[in-house]
């Protein structure tokens, strides 16, 4: 990275999908089209895929998604949003103490506060460099290459020419691998015990993959090295892919349902269940994992004929807002970062 003047500014640009303004079916539809419509999520042609969208997917998916929001909904508002505003304060704070100058800001890429505010914030303030960090720790076509367009678009549009360093993964950063092995501990996992860990990872299409998308690639590493961390042999641990959007195409397996029903059967003991592709938890980890997927888990349990107990399944929570996540984004910015004395 090239040095930069004494006392320039940076923008430092986290980047995360997005969540409804409330959990009402309106604003979720509103959401969804923008998030659906993206050219690097539509599974057809976007002409076809509006009517499709519109006419059949969000009359419907409209209602039943803002019905799962409102169970995750809190006083404050939305956990996501809540989560990254505190996120952009704790790094701006640590980057003020160690004499970064740096300016943070979080955006979404299908709601507010949107990627070009934030650039456009970014100039008025007077920074002269831009870092953009896309909170999915294993990169891939339809996420991180989402933020890519999005913040290329967004520098066009707000006639900023300045230079940016665009972060595509931290997946085998060592501080993100320490902090996931950590935060399994923290839940309850005992390494001298027969517990078991599921590495679960929102499913991508596989005609991404054959495309030159390395994201399977980048999923089985940061596996690799937590359990490594963990000190635990592959038996203790594997990995399954959740999140299908659709039937009409092939995704990556195996689906973390059949890894369940699979454990169910063979009666393996604890399940630590964690979610590292998603920086902070959101409607699939709060919703999902409570309301779906550990329930599915305890009825195959009680089909294989057995009761399940109440430690059977435990899922450890994001990195979220927690200091841990900070101390991870802070080790993954810091090198695109120029230290300057503050007069």
């Amino acid at each position: 990275m090239d040095k930069v003047a004494e006392g320039e500014r940076t923008g430092v640009l986290l980047v995360n999908t997005g969540t409804p303004a409330v959990p009402r079916p309106r604003a979720v539809r509103k959401y969804l089209a923008k998030f659906l419509m993206d050219k690097r999520i539509a599974p057809m042609n976007r002409i076809g895929w509006w009517f499709v969208l519109h006419l059949f997917i969000l009359p419907k998916r409209g209602v039943a998604s803002a019905e799962k929001y409102a169970k995750i909904w809190t006083d404050e508002g939305s956990p996501f949003t809540i989560a990254h505003e505190k996120l952009a304060a704790g790094l701006g704070a640590a980057f003020d103490d160690e004499g970064l100058n740096a300016m943070v800001r979080c955006a979404m890429s299908y709601s507010d506060p949107s990627v070009l505010s934030c650039v456009r914030a970014f100039k008025e303030a007077g920074c002269t460099r831009l870092v953009a960090l896309p909170l999915y720790p294993q990169s891939a076509y339809s996420t991180t290459g989402s933020v890519s367009d999005s913040v290329e678009a967004a520098l066009k549009k707000a006639h900023w020419n300045v230079p940016c360093d665009f972060i595509d993964n931290y997946h085998d950063n060592p501080t993100y691998i320490r902090a996931i092995a950590a935060s399994i501990e923290h839940a309850g996992f005992k390494v001298d015990s027969d517990d078991k860990v599921l590495f679960s990872f929102h499913s991508i299409p596989l005609v991404d993959i054959e495309a030159g998308d390395t994201y399977e690639l980048q999923t089985g590493a940061t596996s690799l090295q937590v359990a490594s961390e963990l000190g635990i042999d592959r038996n203790r641990w594997t990995i399954g892919y959740q999140c299908r959007f659709d039937k009409g195409r092939e995704w990556l397996t195996p689906f973390t349902r059949d890894v369940l029903t699979r454990w169910a059967e063979a009666d393996v003991g604890r399940v630590f269940f964690i979610c590292p592709n998603f920086a902070v938890d959101c409607l699939e980890t709060l919703y999902d994992i409570d309301y779906e997927l550990k329930p599915f888990y305890f009825d195959q349990i009680n089909q294989a004929g057995r009761v399940p107990g109440g430690e059977a399944f435990t899922y450890v929570p994001c990195l979220d807002r927690s200091r841990a996540h900070l101390r991870v984004l802070a080790d993954v910015l810091r090198p695109h970062l120029e230290e300057v004395p503050r007069g």
